[in-house]
C-alpha cells in the first residue's frame, strides 16, 4: 500500500529539498508515492549475500573476526585482609579517608574516630 509523502517546509535541510517541497506544496509537481512494504521486501533480498548462506561464508566470517594476537589468561588471585586488632590501624584509615577529596567524608572528628574504633572491636 503506497503512502503519500507530504513535505514539511520547515524541515528541509538543503536548498534542493526546499525547492522540491515548494514545488510539491504549490502543486507544480506530484508528491512521490512510496511503498514501504515493497521496499522492505526488496531490501531483504540484499541483506544476506550468497556466500553467507554457505559454510564458506561462516569460515570467512570466523577468519575475519579471529583475534590477531594471543592474549594471556588472567590468573585469579585471592587477597585477605589481616585483622590486627590494633586501634591505631583504624585511626590511620580514618585519617586517609578524611584527607581524600574524592570521598564523601571530608573531615574526621574525634567522635567519628571513636565510633570507628568501637565498630572495629570484635564482638564478645
Amino acid at each position: 500500500m503506497p503512502d503519500e509523502i507530504k513535505p514539511n517546509l520547515n524541515e528541509t535541510p538543503t536548498h534542493d529539498a526546499q525547492l522540491a517541497a515548494d514545488s510539491i506544496a504549490s502543486g507544480d509537481e506530484k508528491a512521490p508515492k512510496v511503498d514501504f512494504e515493497a521496499d522492505y521486501a526488496a531490501a531483504q533480498q540484499f541483506s544476506v549475500s550468497e556466500i553467507d548462506s554457505t559454510g564458506e561464508g561462516a569460515a570467512a566470517a570466523e577468519a575475519a573476526t579471529a583475534p590477531k594476537y594471543e592474549t594471556s589468561k588472567p590468573q585469579e588471585t585471592k587477597t585477605q585482609a589481616q585483622s590486627t586488632g590494633n586501634p591505631d590501624d583504624y585511626l590511620e584509615l580514618a585519617k586517609e579517608v578524611g584527607n581524600s577529596r574524592t570521598e564523601g567524608v571530608t573531615s574526621v572528628t574525634d567522635d567519628l574516630v571513636k565510633q570507628a574504633l568501637e565498630k572495629g572491636q570484635p564482638k564478645k
